[in-house]
């Protein structure tokens, strides 16, 4: 009975759908939909988009309606009144007197002539401008966080298979130093050494899947679950050189595309519209105004009560004389501004030039690295298969086949480390002269494999 339950239980749990690996992509779309940072970007861009509307609206009419009523109780003592007029004979003289009354109207303003409205409105189109160049600028940190927080779950993943290939190899070594010294052939040195090197692995062990954990838990904090299984970059990588090759033809096109520099560019627009719209309080302007009001009243202090319709429509000008000086002031600290604003666009072209190049020679230094990482990784394999031949007829001692050992295992981690490191330079030259699409996410992804863990 106890078989037949076994038997069931391991043909219930191979009927259950296998979990499918996911590669970057997949995890770029589940940032796009989860992420706060991006969504509080995209709430910031779609914030303003609301500046043009509420430019346009300054050469739209302003429309206000106001009223009131009221009562009024007044206690009344004339002295010296002649005799009451004859249109008025129930007219009170003195004592109290109540009487009630209401208001209603409506105002309308038609800006004719405002200089500031137009130098607001090309203002607030810059603005919109610049946030959607801001919008693009964290989406493509959004792919350059991704992509990086992909690579450090899975580096630390090899990390841990490479410890745990080690500790194996290092076991063994124990086990053959053991049985040698047990045979006599070799001293308790030799058994020390390789025991000593054993508990320093299994404390790298340790602290490798507690890296494992910090870094699924960044990345789980931008996609909002838990990542499980991941695609491995594939082996048989074959890295490429940028194209072009020319390095100062990336520079001209970060020159003419980079995003952080289009968003200073803007920022000066900005800063020089400042400067007509506070120039412009030095100007008159000019409205179309117009009113109608109906009021009465049932009674006043003389007795006499009021029914009334007005409608009043005309012109207002309004000449600035003097403000106590604010309006100078303003308009000279928005020259100040735009100054600023030049100069941080010239540090913006700086910075990406700078951006762009390092880039660039990171991304060439890593295909570069990668093809002698993978000579050396070759070298030391065939250094230790010599090294352990040398154990084994007594002319190499345990120490050196673990420091070969050592050796190659660090080389299979640098040559990982190299290839994640060659893809996201790619992405980041690209990011650099604001080019980053999701074309080149798509070819990154192509250079992932599933694994059969």
């Amino acid at each position: 009975m106890v078989d037949k339950r076994w038997l069931i239980i391991a043909l219930l749990a191979a009927s259950l759908p296998v979990q499918a690996a996911q590669n970057l992509l997949q995890i770029y779309q589940q940032a796009l939909a989860r992420d706060p940072v991006w969504s509080a970007a995209q709430n910031a861009n779609r914030a303003a988009q609301e500046k043009i509307v509420q430019g346009q609206a300054q050469y739209l009419p302003v429309v206000s309606i106001a009223g009131n009523a009221n009562a009024t109780s007044n206690d009344v003592k004339f002295v010296g009144a002649g005799p009451l007029p004859p249109n008025q004979p129930g007219a009170r003289r003195d004592g109290r007197q109540n009487y009630e009354g209401y208001s209603l109207g409506l105002n309308i303003v038609q800006p004719i002539f405002r200089p500031q409205i137009r130098a607001q409105l090309e203002q607030a189109k810059s603005m919109v401008q610049q946030s959607d160049y801001e919008l693009a600028v964290s989406k493509q940190n959004l792919i350059l966080r991704s992509s990086q927080l992909y690579f450090d779950v899975l580096l630390a993943q090899d990390k841990i298979h490479l410890i745990e290939a080690q500790k194996q190899a290092i076991s063994s070594q124990l086990e053959q130093a053991r049985a040698r010294f047990e045979a006599g052939t070799s001293t308790i040195t030799d058994v020390n050494e390789d025991k000593a090197r054993f508990d320093l692995i299994q404390a790298q062990y340790i602290a490798a899947v507690n890296d494992l954990e910090i870094k699924k838990r960044a990345l789980q904090a931008l996609i909002g679950d838990m990542p499980q299984s991941l695609m491995a970059v594939r082996e048989d990588l074959v890295p490429q050189t940028p194209a072009p090759s020319n390095i100062e033809k990336w520079v001209e096109m970060a020159n003419s595309a980079n995003l952080r520099i289009a968003i200073q560019r803007q920022a000066l627009e900005i800063a020089a519209q400042e400067v007509d719209r506070q120039n412009a309080g030095h100007l008159p302007s000019l409205d179309l105004v117009g009113s109608y009001t109906d009021s009465y009243v049932n009674g006043g202090i003389a007795g006499i009560g009021l029914d009334q319709r007005a409608a009043v429509i005309g012109m207002q000008l309004s000449v600035p004389i003097y403000q106590g000086g604010a309006v100078s002031s303003r308009s000279r600290e928005a020259l100040s501004n735009k100054l600023k604003a030049q100069d941080d666009l010239e540090a913006a072209r700086r910075q990406a030039d700078m951006e762009t190049r390092q880039a660039y020679l990171n991304l060439v230094s890593t295909v570069s690295q990668i093809s002698a990482l993978e000579q050396a990784l070759a070298s030391t394999q065939s250094q230790l298969e010599s090294t352990q031949l040398g154990y084994e007829v007594g002319v190499r001692t345990s120490v050196d086949v673990l420091n070969v050992q050592q050796q190659l295992f660090n080389a299979k981690r640098d040559l990982l480390q190299a290839r994640y490191t060659y893809l996201m330079n790619i992405l980041m030259l690209k990011a650099a002269v604001g080019d980053l699409t999701m074309a080149d996410l798509e070819a990154v992804n192509q250079q992932l494999v599933a694994t059969n863990e």
